[in-house]
């Protein structure tokens, strides 16, 4: 093909004297336009605030509290290579293990994570059964026992950045379970009641990717059908991989996930082969810095009925955000996690777990006297202070409404005393009590407890009631002194009834049965739904604009629901502000619930004047949800308040802004690899155009003026209009989607990849994210472009001192310099090919990728030096080439240097279990290829011909994919840029003769150009 082509031997400078001033621009890479700089100003000023935002504003609030303990931890040895073929790798430890007679429960740790984590759970759950629960004979005969704790040990794997790795855990994990299950089942260890069934399942506990290898496990070949039925995650990302850098894991993810989908789809049980596994995942919230909270998600993999996702801020008694690692070992919360355990156990059958338990209603006789009866009237408050006035027990009646009135009436109730189950001694009670004898029709198993309140009187009054002990929530106390959710002080007693959940009863009785006169409080009210919930019409843009303002009035309801649809994004935080009068007559201080119901999160702000709300919505590329048509209400926010000052209050909501920017980081995390790569596309495809026309290869800078001013603003312009269309196309297919449908058809059609493209984000409104990420990865690329420049000098100023003095370059002969003289060619092949052996057979190709990095720095330091030295146009384009080139390795570098550690750590451990998905030589062949032939100093021949194109395309291509599925599927870009490099060694080999020449070179020993031209000589030297 017609093309023009430079030689080995680099040719001299010919052009005019009239563009020598431009030329003089071109040789000097440093060179930054007006533009770039004030793009690259603002990107800093941008990428600034962002991280300043991340680490300052809304964080929310840890209260965590460090616990104490002396574990004590049994390698079980007999867990042997009979057993697994990872047993000289992998290891399992036993904590609290003396005799195994109680509920086997495995603990799995995360990425890099050690099996020590677990000693947390263990600890507490010795602790809490031989304190408390084995002196409790009613528990001990529903079947609760001691739980005894396994722990894997995955040698600190990293098994996020691995897919290969997280199939060799859940392997490994399948084999742990058959050999725990089969300790007991051997009759030689005593201390196990012969009268139970064998255990035929194990609990699962997995903090971070332990969840996932928990998952893995039941898509296993070696999968022991039944052997789990109950996994509990902590920090877990379940809709997504943490990174998508490796191949393997991305498929992983994508098979477990479309397993699960798949079997939670079939219509019977029968052929769900997961119908009797529950999977609960835990999130610690905006406190993790590590997993972005919205990827524990379990809406797009589980149904209700099996499992849900709950935040570490919604759970009673814990109200506080976690950090990645302190969700393994906080206090309180392990507190609550072991209680569940023992609500779940229950070894009268061989699975080990029970179904859902029966509650229990206790029966009690209380026979109150005349004087001892308080009636309130049809519609009014009830409201105590203080309690035990009388010394006898006290009994105040609410009338029910009657059904038929204004519909979507509620009773609330809250008080500062202790009202739960667990309290023996209970100095309040709280019943639901019906007309004696019972209405035709109305159920005798509801009501368990007779209440007389007739004393000696002829007025018979005699009433049977419910206890409400069962349906109390506990809330953070909301006191003058409270600061934190999680203060470490008694909680209130809340109760929350709509009033269809009353029908058959006609009073609410409030019994106060203290002895001694104490202070407390107490309120309780019926309320209608048209003064306790107010739903707001307000969008983001007005949110913007104005805020959202609300008054509410002096008579209001203690609790009242504001529900704002249009508050459902993970990408923007908020401001409250609440201001009411203080009188000192109150109850408590206001206090705010936000919650959204999908996935379950909670946040409580107790005496709260100014709150920072955010919140885990729609967060960028989350999958959809398994029923597509639930769509989301929005964020709500409760307010319960005091009515005693008779003061109206209000509410304001604005966005914020600045803390807006900071939640940009831990969802877009990987767009800041992603996009730069767009740009680098760009710059090199301007290079190679100025390149074919002109036969001078511009440096960075000055193609990055020359793109920011035509293919970069283009290119963003058109990949907005893409994320508003696709945002838009979205929402127009969900609305279509929640229509209802006369089959179960919707699931099968529902789209699980439809968020993987570009940013992700499923909503119009955030269109300005594309050139907000361009400036900020025009202004990256510029600082690594001018940080691999300083490296390069640097590298090269170390060179120029050892180098002999006595070598020189006469600058009068400033063409004809040959760049790399140090190994023949037929060594360069050797070398190359057992380069690629080892990739072959024991190093990944990433282990040989960054070898080239290294190899084409070293080409940059010789190619800089000489074009200082030399001045010549040649050498300068050469070098803005080959600088080029190492500038977009250098962007791919971060997707084969995850996959290097993890190799690394296995050496380290002694590892070899080899890498069977990178060991493909042709992944790396063309880079080490192209490294190769830039250190003999050939430039790459320049297209004259319309084959010209392909080259722009190509990056053009590389671009497009960076942007449109870079965060996606990151690992595809190595492939593409290989793709690529492919095509410039052709030019290179087939273009420039350089294959041939260098055949030559190896047959018959000669250094003769193609066309026979003898080297030039010249007053050069030869570099070391």
């Amino acid at each position: 093909m017609p093309l023009e082509t430079q030689k080995r031997r680099l040719p001299m400078d010919s052009y005019a004297e009239s563009h020598r001033v431009r030329r003089a621009r071109t040789r000097n890479p440093w060179i930054c336009s007006g533009l770039i700089f004030c793009v690259t100003v603002s990107a800093v000023l941008v990428l600034l605030t962002i991280v300043y935002s991340y680490r300052s504003l809304q964080i929310d609030p840890q209260g965590c509290r460090t616990p104490s303990m002396r574990p004590t931890y049994i390698k079980l040895v007999g867990f042997d290579s009979e057993h697994t073929r990872f047993a000289s790798n992998l290891g399992k430890w036993s904590d609290f293990l003396v005799q195994i007679k109680g509920v086997p429960v495995l603990f799995l740790p995360g990425n890099a994570g050690s099996y020590r984590q677990g000693r947390s759970l263990a600890s507490e759950a010795s602790l809490y059964f031989h304190e408390v629960l084995q002196y409790h004979q009613e528990r001990l005969q529903t079947g609760v026992r001691s739980l005894d704790f396994f722990m894997a040990d995955f040698n600190e794997d990293m098994a996020a950045f691995h897919g290969q790795t997280l199939l060799d855990q859940a392997e490994y994990v399948n084999d742990a379970l058959a050999y725990i299950l089969s300790l007991y089942h051997d009759p030689r260890r005593p201390g196990r009641d012969p009268d139970l069934p064998d255990p035929t399942s194990v609990i699962l506990i997995g903090h971070s990717m332990g969840g996932i290898v928990a998952r893995t496990v039941l898509t296993m070949s070696n999968y022991q059908t039944n052997s789990v039925n109950t996994i509990i995650t902590m920090s877990t990302p379940h809709a997504r991989p943490p990174v998508s850098f490796d191949s393997d894991l991305v498929h992983t993810y994508k098979q477990i996930n479309n397993y699960w989908r798949e079997a939670y789809s079939q219509k019977w049980a029968n052929n769900n082969p997961l119908w009797h596994v529950t999977l609960i995942s835990i999130a610690g919230g905006g406190g993790d810095a590590i997993v972005p909270s919205d990827y524990t998600s379990l809406s797009s993999l589980v149904p209700k009925t099996h499992g849900f996702t709950v935040f570490t801020t919604t759970i009673p008694n814990v109200w506080t955000g976690m950090d990645h690692l302190s969700i393994a070992w906080c206090d309180s919360f392990r507190k609550v996690i072991v209680r569940s355990l023992f609500d779940l156990v229950d070894v009268r059958r061989s699975s080990q777990t029970k179904q859902r338990a029966d509650r229990m209603k206790p029966t009690t006789l209380l026979t109150l006297g005349d004087d001892t009866k308080v009636i309130q009237r049809q519609g009014e408050r009830l409201t105590l202070r203080g309690f035990g006035r009388r010394k006898v027990p006290e009994s105040h009646l609410m009338p029910i409404p009657p059904r038929g009135g204004v519909p979507g009436k509620k009773f609330t109730l809250l008080t500062d005393q202790k009202l739960d189950a667990a309290e023996t001694n209970r100095k309040l009670e709280v019943l639901f009590c019906s007309d004696f004898p019972l209405r035709a029709g109305q159920s005798a198993t509801l009501l368990s407890l007779n209440l007389d309140l007739s004393g000696d009187s002829s007025g018979s009054i005699r009433l049977v009631c419910k206890s409400a002990v069962e349906d109390i929530i506990s809330l953070p106390a909301s006191t003058p002194s409270s600061k934190f959710a999680f203060d470490n002080v008694p909680s209130f007693s809340y109760l929350q009834y709509d009033l269809e959940d009353l029908t058959d009863y006609q009073f609410v009785a409030v019994v106060d049965k203290a002895e001694n006169r104490h202070r407390g409080w107490l309120h309780a009210e019926f309320s209608d739904s048209s003064d306790s919930v107010i739903p707001t019409r307000v969008g983001l843009g007005r949110l913007l604009s104005a805020g959202l303002n609300v008054m509410l009035p002096a008579g209001r309801p203690m609790v009242t629901e504001i529900k704002v649809p249009a508050l459902h994004s993970s990408l923007l935080a908020y401001k409250m502000h609440i201001e009411s009068k203080d009188c000192g007559k109150e109850l408590f201080k206001p206090m705010v619930r936000q919650y959204i119901s999908n996935p379950h999160e909670s946040k409580y702000f107790v005496n709260v004047k100014d709150a920072e709300i955010n919140l885990h919505g729609i967060a960028p590329f989350m999958p959809p949800h398994l029923r597509d048509n639930a769509a989301t209400a929005g964020l709500s926010f409760q307010l319960w308040s005091d009515g005693s000052c008779n003061a109206p209050l209000q509410l304001s909501l604005k966005v914020d802004v600045l803390g807006s920017m900071g939640k940009l980081t831990m969802r877009y995390r990987t767009v800041f690899a992603a996009f730069p790569l767009l740009v680098v596309a760009l710059v090199l495809r301007q290079q190679f155009k100025v390149y074919d026309q002109t036969g001078v290869f511009i440096s960075f800078m000055q193609a990055l003026d020359l793109s920011i001013r035509s293919s970069i603003p283009l290119l963003f312009l058109g990949l907005t209009f893409l994320a508003s269309s696709l945002a838009t196309s979205k929402n127009a297919v969900s609305r279509g989607a929640s229509l209802p449908t006369r089959s179960n058809s919707t699931e099968s059609i529902i789209d699980f990849s439809k968020n993987d493209l570009l940013l992700g984000s499923q909503d119009a409104f955030f269109w300005f994210l594309v050139p907000l990420f361009g400036i900020i990865s025009i202004g990256t690329c510029v600082i690594v472009n001018y940080v691999a420049m300083i490296l390069i000098h640097a590298l090269g100023a170390i060179r120029a001192v050892l180098m002999s003095r006595k070598a020189y370059v006469k600058h009068d002969d400033r063409g004809n310099l040959s760049i790399f003289w140090t190994l023949s060619t037929k060594n360069r092949i050797i070398n190359t090919a057992v380069l690629l052996l080892f990739v072959a057979t024991i190093i990944p190709y990433q282990f040989a990728y960054v070898v080239a990095c290294v190899v084409q720095l070293a080409t940059c330091v010789q190619a800089s030096w000489h074009a200082r030295e030399t001045r010549s146009t040649s050498h300068s384009s050469f070098y803005n080439y080959a600088h080029s080139i190492f500038i977009l390795m250098l962007w791919i570098l971060p997707v084969n240097v995850l996959v290097l550690i993890v190799w690394a750590h296995n050496l380290a451990v002694h590892w070899l279990t080899p890498f069977s998905s990178n060991h493909n030589v042709f992944s790396i062949l063309p880079f080490i290829l192209l490294v190769e032939t830039l250190t003999c100093g050939t430039m790459v021949p320049r297209i004259t011909t319309h084959l010209r194109h392909i080259t722009y395309l190509l990056f053009f291509f590389l671009a497009a994919y960076s942007a449109i599925y870079g965060v996606t599927y990151a690992y595809l870009l190595h492939h593409i840029t290989n793709l690529v490099t492919v095509w410039l060694v052709g030019i290179h080999f087939f273009a420039g003769g350089f294959l041939f020449h260098s055949l030559s070179r190896v047959l018959y020993g000669t250094d003769s150009a193609l066309n026979g031209t003898p080297r030039p000589r010249g007053h050069t030297k030869k570099l070391p």
